[in-house]
């Protein structure tokens, strides 16, 4: 893929993107009218319709049941015939449930080469090996019962309150932890719960309960003290109600933020680097400029024996087959597949459900028609480096290099499945902006246009949209995500942490009880 320098006004040459040779579509750099005069890939013709910035324009008659392709794959099929120059969407372009691929490598992939060099990077070195980005005592519930009172022990610890070096006292409330079953769900919500304790961005943890929910807050101790080097227990009901468990709570974490403040960054090989990938508020530019310039960024990261993790299950199906001839091993390939089999039947159990229904209204305002298309976009975010390791929701990540993790694609619920396996960053690429952040791990912002970041210039970290515009390549903006992000972990602030943001949703997947 080659983009133009767009020096002023767009001209004919450079009012659309097409991005592989075989692609009977290109992409509308620019919204184009009636008759606007458009040479691309060879051919010259006239807009048949206005075609919105980001949406995809016909380079050629395609009949009906003819398949489109974008990034040299399929997409899906014409539903009605489409001429040379009319805009291609919902309304002519039919989404195609495909055969999940079993693609797999027949020999070993060996891991990429290492760089003979490592960067560093300012952090807070821990016990068991792994490093912090930043230093927090965390306050978590073990149910919704509880919820309300670790707010109200945080909220003891204003940020102006603590010594240097404790970035903040943060509370993990959340809606789950009683009303289910014995099984999947609870010991899902454990390795959450267990994830954001237990983190390298967190020096000390509270875990707070009711006393008598599914969710027991001896299940996270091995003996019946309640207490171990990092993390304390307690309940409402043993400590005496909602004022006497905030007292106690306030009295665990000042004797934490002590040790917390004892803590100094330090250098640290960048390889200790877990940066943690997603996308959300998708449009049609994030697969031509924000996620191949992560993907180029993770490379970078797999080349130090760092790791990269790309998430979203619902948002590779239909582009699996692209990890697949990646995988390092069979093994690896066939837990990948395994996820997508398993993920298409938990869909199943509930009527009417399709891996179609995402991308959302605001995906498709964007110019992402179908799953399909977005998904291929989508897992530029993991460059070209093999495939290592697949784990599952929350799960802790161990191997260097690219791991992929399943997550479904709603945004605070990955991000958090993310975090809880022990990301110590965060990369988050977005086209119709959003303002997403997480409590203990730094979310760097990516936007993949120009006007979009200009509109929310305060959420937004980066500009990947300079691609678009010809004004910077995939491989600069890499680079440049890669430097910020060694930044980050030194200490410098994202804007969702400037702004406070701190959403934590855990991924309920069974009945309520």
């Amino acid at each position: 893929m080659a983009l133009l320098r767009i020096q002023n006004a767009p001209t004919a040459e450079t009012s659309a993107i097409h991005l592989h040779p075989s692609d009977n579509v290109a992409i509308a750099r620019v919204s184009l009218a009636v008759g606007q005069l458009v040479r691309v890939a060879g051919r010259e013709f006239h807009a048949a319709s206005p075609i919105p910035a980001g949406h995809k324009i016909a380079l050629q008659e395609i009949a009906a049941g003819e398949h489109v392709i974008r990034y040299g794959c399929a997409i899906g099929r014409a539903s009605a015939p489409i001429h040379s120059g009319s805009h291609v969407h919902t309304h002519n372009l039919a989404f195609e449930d495909l055969k999940i691929s079993d693609e797999f490598p027949i020999s070993e992939i060996p891991p990429p080469p290492r760089a003979a060099e490592i960067p560093t990077f300012l952090g807070y070195p821990r016990a068991d090996g792994r490093a912090g980005t930043r230093n927090y005592i965390a306050v978590a519930a073990a149910s919704n019962c509880a919820a309300h009172t670790v707010e109200l022990i945080a909220a003891n610890f204003p940020a102006s309150s603590l010594p240097e070096g404790v970035d903040g006292v943060v509370a993990f409330p959340h809606s789950e932890g009683c009303g289910h079953t014995i099984g999947p769900d609870t010991r899902q919500l454990q390795r959450v719960i267990s994830g954001v304790l237990d983190h390298p961005n967190v020096t000390g943890g509270v875990l707070l309960g009711l006393g008598c929910e599914m969710n027991r807050v001896q299940n996270y101790f091995p003996q019946d003290t309640w207490r171990s080097e990092r993390l304390v227990g307690l309940t409402l009901q043993s400590s005496g109600g909602t004022r006497a468990a905030v007292d106690a709570g306030v009295r665990e974490v000042q004797r934490m933020i002590e040790a917390a403040a004892a803590t100094r960054r330090v250098a640290i090989p960048a390889s200790k680097l877990v940066l943690g990938l997603n996308c959300g508020g998708s449009d049609s530019f994030s697969g031509i400029s924000a996620n191949p310039a992560l993907g180029f960024c993770s490379d970078l990261l797999a080349a130090i024996g760092a790791t990269a993790v790309l998430a979203e299950t619902t948002e590779i199906f239909g582009a699996e087959q692209l990890l697949l001839r990646r995988a390092r091993n069979r093994a690896v390939a066939e837990k990948l597949v395994n996820t997508v089999r398993a993920y298409k039947h938990y869909l199943s159990q509930f009527a009417g459900s399709s891996f179609d229904d995402n991308p959302t209204p605001g995906n498709k305002e964007g110019g992402l028609t179908n799953i399909v298309e977005k998904s291929l976009g989508a897992v530029a975010k993991g460059g070209t480096s093999p495939l290592m390791d697949v784990v599952d929701y929350a799960e802790g990540i161990e191997s260097p290099g690219l791991v992929f993790m399943n997550t479904p694609g709603y945004d605070p619920v990955s991000l958090t499945g993310l975090a809880a396996g022990g990301a110590n960053l965060i990369a988050f690429t977005t086209g119709r902006g959003s303002a997403i952040g997480f409590p203990t791990v730094p979310v760097l912002k990516i936007a993949t246009n120009s006007d979009m970041f200009a509109n929310m210039r305060d959420n937004m970290d980066i500009n990947a949209g300079r691609i678009v515009d010809g004004d910077a390549t995939v491989e600069e903006i890499g680079r440049e995500i890669f430097a910020r992000l060694l930044e980050v972990a030194s200490g410098r602030t994202t804007c969702s942490e400037v702004l406070g943001h701190k959403e934590f949703v855990p991924w309920r997947i069974g009945p309520v009880l």
